[in-house]
């Protein structure tokens, strides 16, 4: 029996079975496309630029891509939420941010600049008033000629919709000289109870709001191996807390 010749191989034929097929990358790279595109924010030229562009790539002239307005796509419900969420974050910084400018045109009318300082913090507008301005050395009770500052700063706390406020009272590492207080932590919270106590005179001002706190020297702002330091870290922080956090969570 003849044996069966082997079929020469042609080495110049090349095995392209593992290209896709034009039609198939082709559709490929229009979703990666709708996939990239979904997953961003394009304003209306850059989608147009980028149109014009992958047309050039594939066929030179109108084509899929040819749209006079971008698609809408559908934006998930949780995108939703967490846009809303932010945009009250936002809009309660706003406010926030329009408290403190109300609050540096008071002090500034009263040329109170270097004894009252106002700063946004992660927690709220922090607002610190130097003790010199509404307390005599080692004494809680407010000055009578200050009384009429504290009424002034209750009526800037009188919102439409009311927030959280919590006054803190701090002083520097002096040991107390006086029989009246047995430690500076009691110091500063009489100091902090007086000022709130002036405040909820206010009849527009919400009691329920407010909360009073006291340190004493363990929280200073300064070191105090100096007086400049001491007097900085004597004084009572008024913090207006944000309805909205960051977070999206509220006060309610």
């Amino acid at each position: 029996m003849p044996k069966k010749r082997k079929r020469k191989r042609d080495d110049g034929h090349v095995d392209e079975s593992w290209l896709l097929p034009y039609s198939d990358l082709l559709t490929l790279l229009l979703a990666l496309f709708i996939v990239l595109f979904a997953s961003s924010t394009i304003d209306e030229a850059r989608f147009n630029q980028m149109s014009s562009v992958f047309n050039d790539i594939f066929d030179g002239g109108r084509g899929v891509m040819d749209s006079s307005s971008p698609t809408t796509v559908p934006v998930p419900q949780d995108d939703l939420g967490g846009e809303n969420e932010n945009s009250s974050y936002l809009e309660d910084q706003r406010s926030l941010g329009e408290i403190q400018d109300n609050l540096e045109n008071y002090i500034a009318e009263n040329e109170l600049e270097g004894q009252f300082d106002t700063k946004l913090t992660e927690e709220g507008l922090l607002v610190t008033i130097r003790d010199s301005v509404l307390f005599s050395p080692g004494k809680a009770e407010i000055d009578h000629q200050y009384r009429e500052l504290v009424e002034d700063i209750a009526k800037l706390l009188i919102f439409e919709k009311p927030r959280s406020i919590v006054v803190a009272g701090h002083t520097d590492n002096v040991p107390m000289q006086t029989g009246q207080y047995s430690s500076n932590w009691e110091l500063s919270v009489m100091r902090a109870v007086n000022f709130l106590t002036i405040i909820a005179e206010n009849k527009q001002v919400n009691p329920v709001a407010f909360s009073a706190k006291g340190y004493g020297e363990f929280r200073p702002i300064a070191k105090n191996d100096t007086e400049a330091g001491r007097a900085k870290n004597r004084r009572v922080e008024v913090l207006i807390q944000p309805l909205v956090f960051k977070d999206g969570s509220t006060t309610e």
